[in-house]
């Protein structure tokens, strides 16, 4: 071997020891679940068929298998109101139950840029600031959250590298070739870090979900979380 070749081989060989060791260490840090859209049975769920909101990631559950229906995977999708109505735009099955919120305020929804999650009738799953959503009668479901976490591929200048605002969060984001991140933090992260671990996914959109309330479920993963109190949750079943 030349030493142009073995020179190679080392940086190729730190390069791999490096990626590594960075999914080890995220994987302390962060539970994740990605997903095709398009192979998997992906919905927003907010109310059962009595018009009853389910609130929690085990009533969901519990409603699902009545539906003889397998529950693999859940989170809290977006913020709600006191009476865990969403607090921004939600559709369901094409329907429109929230208008889109495009109002000022305080609090993380309103942090600019604030977006939506949603995904079209052909299974395609989006991330964009909420200025450039337009439902054109072709999205099965719609989430809207607040901040945007990534934006065209870089981290949303609102937010401070070493900030000690941390906090139990979770949010989405969409790889270029189409599949779903989710992720939540296992424990306290300030937002520039969340963000940066989906710009390091390679996510080129990612939004935030919510905070302290947080709750995943991903068996798969041996992380179980059935609790909660919330409004929208996100679902994959089999």
């Amino acid at each position: 071997m030349n030493i142009k070749a073995l020179l190679l081989s080392f940086v190729l060989a730190a390069g791999s020891l490096h990626n590594s060791v960075a999914q080890e260490k995220n994987g302390d840090i962060f539970i994740s679940y990605i997903i095709d859209p398009k192979k998997s049975d992906l919905k927003l769920y907010w109310k059962n068929d009595k018009n009853e909101k389910f609130n929690s990631i085990g009533n969901l559950k519990r409603w699902l298998e009545s539906q003889k229906k397998t529950l693999v995977f859940a989170m809290n999708g977006g913020m709600y109101m006191e009476d865990r109505t969403p607090l921004g735009l939600y559709i369901e099955n094409r329907k429109q139950f929230r208008p889109l919120n495009k109002a000022r305020g305080s609090g993380n929804f309103y942090l600019q840029p604030n977006g939506v999650f949603y995904i079209t009738t052909d299974n395609k799953a989006v991330v964009c600031q909420t200025k450039d959503f337009t439902n054109n009668g072709k999205i099965t479901y719609a989430t809207q959250s607040g901040p945007l976490l990534v934006i065209d591929g870089e981290i949303n200048p609102v937010f401070t590298k070493g900030s000690s605002n941390t906090n139990i969060r979770n949010g989405v984001g969409v790889l270029s070739n189409g599949q779903v991140v989710f992720a939540m933090s296992k424990g306290l992260v300030n937002f520039y870090d969340f963000a940066k671990y989906f710009q390091e996914t390679g996510c080129k959109y990612a939004l935030y979900l919510d905070g302290f309330v947080s709750r995943t479920y991903l068996p798969e993963k041996n992380w179980v979380q059935t609790d909660g109190d919330f409004g929208v949750i996100i679902g994959v079943t089999k």
